[in-house]
């Protein structure tokens, strides 16, 4: 990537989608493939979305529409019903007989949490239902 590359917003675009297929970074992101081929040809985003492009991609605003500043964002603040919900569906699902907490269970915790961080329902509340079924989906997994 040259220095004039990362000048510009399709510079950087092309930056954040790497080795992904239009397709796949389209979707990741959530905008049609056409319209990611129109900001990679040097079509200027409005600022709502951009901020959709920085969100999906865990990446800088700022850096995505100017360059300046970090490329990705920093550690976000933990959502903190997410983790209770996590930890409450995990243990549920999980606990020992001691009641402590192995490592393993703490990575099923971590996992669940960042499921429940990525797929919120459409109003934006927690997706206590599909994370349930994720439980089940990475219990399967484990016990195969």
């Amino acid at each position: 990537m040259t220095q004039q590359d990362s000048s510009t917003f399709a510079g950087r675009l092309k930056t954040l989608k790497g080795t992904k297929s239009n397709v796949a970074f389209a979707s990741q992101v959530g905008i049609s493939e056409s319209l990611l081929r129109k900001y990679l040809a040097g079509s200027e985003p409005s600022l709502s979305k951009a901020n959709q492009i920085a969100y999906k991609a865990n990446c800088s605003l700022e850096w995505l529409a100017t360059g300046q500043g970090y490329q990705y964002r920093k550690a976000e603040v933990v959502d903190v019903a997410a983790l209770s919900a996590a930890h409450q569906l995990i243990t549920e699902s999980f606990a020992t007989e001691q009641g402590e907490m192995s490592l393993d269970t703490l990575k099923k915790v971590v996992a669940c949490y960042q499921f429940l961080r990525s797929y919120k329902k459409k109003d934006g509340y927690l997706d206590i239902d599909a994370a349930h079924q994720f439980i089940l989906h990475m219990e399967s997994e484990c016990n195969s």
